[in-house]
């Protein structure tokens, strides 16, 4: 099962106590995969069509539970994919379920794009965790943690897309909106920010297992920029001794090391017998002990000197 599919099913699992957070949950469903269905002669049909079965499962659970409606459930095979539908056909039980999740006004008229979300539906913290809930499980997705960061949820109507993000700005969720295949999709792309999601919706099992995945690639990265680091610091380190070597030689060649002050000369000498060794190294070497700055300013002398006589023997 991927990880979208072991957060649906864990959220699947567990039923709110309060009637007001199943109404939320049971709205944010039907909003996002639900479909009204109004026969010939005036009467209601209420249906939902997943290919997740713990979605279904849920939203079955959550008509028995807050409405006590006993829906119709229907399974379709096509190929290796199963889609599960469930139906609330009897008129009086749909409209009185889309009347207390609001997708029904007090004249009759369908409600499309979510005015819940300022509505008594969602004035409770809780009711607007469980709608996130809801949402995420009728058109969410997660994608595997391994391979990177990124939430969504995907909205049939920009006004709907809109709504979801503003609530989802209200517990500091950063949540972006784009446009994909005449579909308008809420995402999250930063790790914390997904596991902060995961949380406020309740799945914390998944929760814990993102948080490994998480430091293991934290870890890693650090262990990664460190070697780098190093690797570098090393490159330089042996790039810089190679020609300081190299001008040290060429001063030997020149004129002899027992032409330079004595501090020269001991550094040079040091040098070409520990071609590996770091400024501190070489400093510890000399006596009395020099600093790093102190070694340095002498090989960029010796540098200078080399410097000097190549140009001196090119005129």
């Amino acid at each position: 099962m991927s990880f979208s599919g072991d957060i649906k099913e864990e959220l699947s699992r567990p039923v709110s106590a309060g009637r007001h957070c199943r109404l939320a949950e049971t709205a944010a469903i039907l909003n996002l995969c639900g479909k009204i269905i109004i026969t010939e002669n005036d009467r209601f049909c209420v249906k939902i069509q997943t290919e997740n079965l713990p979605v279904a499962r849920k939203y079955f659970t959550l008509l028995r539970k807050a409405f006590n409606i006993r829906a119709e459930t229907a399974v379709r095979k096509s190929g290796e994919m199963r889609s599960y539908s469930v139906v609330v056909q009897k008129d009086r039980e749909a409209r009185r379920l889309l009347k207390e999740t609001c997708l029904l006004d007090s004249d009759g008229n369908i409600q499309e794009c979510m005015p819940f979300v300022h509505s008594q539906l969602l004035k409770k913290s809780c009711c607007r965790r469980a709608f996130i809930r809801g949402a995420f499980l009728a058109a969410g997705s997660v994608s595997d943690p391994e391979k990177s960061y990124h939430f969504e949820i995907v909205c049939s109507s920009e006004e709907k897309a809109l709504k979801l993000q503003e609530l989802l700005v209200s517990f500091e969720i950063d949540a972006r909106i784009v446009l994909r295949k005449r579909h308008y999709v809420v995402y999250v792309k930063e790790g914390a920010q997904i596991v902060e999601l995961l949380g406020l919706m309740g799945a914390h099992i998944s929760l814990m297992q993102l948080e490994n995945v998480r430091i293991v690639k934290e870890v890693r990265n650090f262990v990664n920029r460190k070697v780098n680091c190093e690797t570098a610091n090393l490159n330089k380190t042996v790039s810089a001794s190679v020609r300081q070597a190299e001008d040290i030689r060429y001063i030997e060649s020149r004129k002899g090391l027992h032409e330079l002050s004595e501090g020269l000369e001991e550094i040079a000498r040091l040098r070409l017998k520990n071609p590996d060794a770091s400024l501190k190294e070489l400093g510890e070497m000399l006596s009395p002990p020099v600093g790093k700055s102190g070694v340095n300013h002498r090989l960029r002398k010796l540098s200078l000197i080399a410097e000097q006589l190549r140009k001196g023997e090119e005129e």
